[in-house]
């Protein structure tokens, strides 16, 4: 499996969204709109905004500044990975400037 993101990709466009995603809108803490996408379509409406509020009330989103694996150059906007549960099932957490997606491994 390939956990490599690659710095200089943009968050995804809607053609690599599932036609059956399930998409919650929100704004974030300065008033930007975001979302998370539930490309798997097996997420409750309920964990999905539980998880987007948490994302919001964490300052998750917004453009940051990360340095990829320690080095010494900075790649702004530069997307996120990390894993999510619900239930027994786990799943892989994207997070980009203004876009959570939930895919599956």
């Amino acid at each position: 499996m390939e956990t490599y993101i690659d710095p200089n990709v943009p968050c995804p466009g809607p053609e690599s969204i599932h036609p059956d995603a399930i998409i919650i809108e929100s704004r974030t803490h300065t008033g930007r709109a975001c979302r998370i996408v539930d490309n798997t379509c097996s997420v409750s409406r309920k964990d999905l905004i539980e998880v987007l509020n948490g994302l919001i009330t964490e300052r998750r989103f917004g453009i940051a500044a990360l340095s990829p694996h320690g080095g010494n150059a900075l790649a702004i906007g530069r997307p996120s990975a990390t894993h999510i549960q619900f239930g027994d099932a786990l799943y892989r957490l994207l997070l980009f400037p203004y876009e959570a997606r939930i895919e599956r491994f």
